[in-house]
């Protein structure tokens, strides 16, 4: 899983980050036969950003990439599992991945889950630092039953969670990377 952050100046992050001793993987710079500006960075325990030069925008939080082993199956399974709308797709034969953005909303709006497909590759190893993705709804019971009719697994059935009583339902997808989602009334409460 990689995590994307668009920033208004990446050379300035990444100078930022070296000087607190971060590791920098890539170098900032223009993507091929573009004028975006993007680096790479890993935090501590070795979990990858990428860094993107953007102008204002509302979600700082762009996106979240997730590898999966059979991206039609994926892309179907976000659709109808959580309602999300693909964006596009982006087949690039030269590096051997196929990738399929999907979000809530427009892009430059709402965070998208970028699926990447790796040519050949099936499954992955997750290790151990990945928890899950939150999401907010306004019917816990309702998105469980929804999940179930795609054919997701549930993990975690819709209710409250002791000692605070905010209501989520968790599950995961083909891949196995685990979703939450929150009742949106109840984070809200959480958060007075």
């Amino acid at each position: 899983m990689d995590v994307n952050v668009f920033l208004y100046q990446v050379y300035k992050t990444v100078d930022l980050i070296k000087a607190k001793g971060g590791k920098v993987t890539k170098e900032p710079g223009p993507v091929k036969e573009s004028s975006t500006v993007i680096a790479f960075v890993e935090d501590p325990d070795g979990y990858k950003f990428e860094l993107i030069q953007s102008g204002p925008i509302l979600e700082p939080l762009c996106q979240v990439m997730l590898r999966v082993g059979d991206l039609e199956r994926s892309i179907n399974f976000y659709e109808k599992a959580f309602g999300m709308q693909l964006l596009r797709t982006h087949d690039n034969p030269e590096s051997k991945y196929t990738i399929a953005m999907l979000s809530y909303g427009p892009e430059e709006k709402s965070t998208v889950i970028e699926l990447t497909h790796n040519y050949g590759v099936t499954k992955y190893e997750k290790g151990n630092g990945y928890a899950q993705v939150a999401i907010g709804t306004d019917d816990v019971y309702k998105t469980a039953e929804v999940i179930h009719e795609a054919g997701g697994k549930i993990t975690r059935e819709p209710g409250p969670l002791p000692g605070i009583n905010t209501k989520i339902v968790a599950c995961v997808d083909p891949d196995g990377w685990k979703t939450v989602f929150v009742d949106n009334k109840d984070f809200l409460r959480e958060l007075e």
